[in-house]
């Protein structure tokens, strides 16, 4: 799964540590998801979108 979460968190100028904080997961967590060797669960991914204010398809988008 293709994600925004890097793009979004540098714009805010978020270290990844910063963003496991405001989400509660590591912030392995947060390197993997942006890697894409982590897809997120559903629940986090909710959490993602609610924290950036923004749909979660603009967030993460299904690879072909």
């Amino acid at each position: 799964m293709k994600n925004r979460l890097k793009v979004l968190r540098a714009e805010r100028d978020w270290t990844q540590a910063d963003l496991a904080q405001a989400l509660d997961v590591s912030r392995q967590t947060i390197n993997a998801i942006e890697k894409g060797k982590f897809d997120p669960s559903l629940p986090l991914a909710f959490k993602v979108a609610r924290l950036f204010q923004m749909p979660i398809e603009s967030i993460f988008q299904e690879e072909p």
